[in-house]
């Protein structure tokens, strides 16, 4: 994912489904290419690449 489509996101009221490693996630900050995630499937937190976050949507 790119940093200006996460950017969109966060200032959407518009829902959108993010995922890491196949776990949806809300993205909670950004900070160059590093985007701390909440997973949503668990309490667990964690920093990953923004390059790795993707939309339900890309492979369909």
């Amino acid at each position: 994912m790119k940093i200006e489509r996460i950017q969109d996101m966060l200032h959407s009221k518009e829902k959108t489904d993010v995922f890491y490693e196949d776990r949806p996630v809300w993205i909670q900050e950004v900070h160059n290419n590093i985007a701390t995630v909440g997973f949503i499937d668990n309490n667990e937190e964690r920093d990953v690449l923004i390059e790795d976050l993707y939309e339900d949507n890309l492979y369909n």
